[in-house]
């Protein structure tokens, strides 16, 4: 809502992906990750941290759509909207809409810390194995 100003779950940051055999709903959102992927491989260097609120973001005057960025992100965090470009979380300027909207409080917003990168990384690992599973359930 906050950034295409229509409330419309095709054009949000945060994409809910089901996987079908199994029925489980995965969202999916950038993790603004230490060393982004997707900043290593875009050739027109579009993707870049915000000094300010130290968010990954797109520089869509430069974003050429290529979908490296889609392509190489583990998390499936940068996506393609409906007019076939880039979008990915920018975290709002540091003030994520959608976690201040949140009314069941599903969606939270903590700082990275130490402890927090070690569960996103924990967390990752999880993800990965389920991936994995999944992906040996569907074949």
């Amino acid at each position: 809502m906050h950034h295409e100003k229509v409330l419309n779950p095709a054009r949000s940051r945060i994409q809910v992906v089901k996987w079908v055999t199994s029925g489980v709903y995965i969202p999916m959102v950038c993790q603004q990750c230490e060393t982004p992927l997707c900043e290593n491989v875009c050739p027109m260097g579009a993707i870049y941290r915000d000094n300010e609120t130290g968010a990954v973001m797109v520089n869509y005057d430069s974003c050429v759509g290529c979908k490296l960025c889609v392509k190489h992100c583990p998390f499936g965090g940068v996506a393609i909207n409906l007019n076939g470009k880039v979008m990915k979380c920018d975290l709002c300027d540091g003030d994520p809409q959608c976690v201040k909207n949140c009314e069941p409080e599903a969606l939270q917003f903590i700082e990275a810390t130490t402890i927090n990168l070690m569960k996103r990384k924990t967390a990752a690992e999880r993800f990965s194995d389920l991936l994995k599973r999944m992906i040996e359930i569907s074949t």
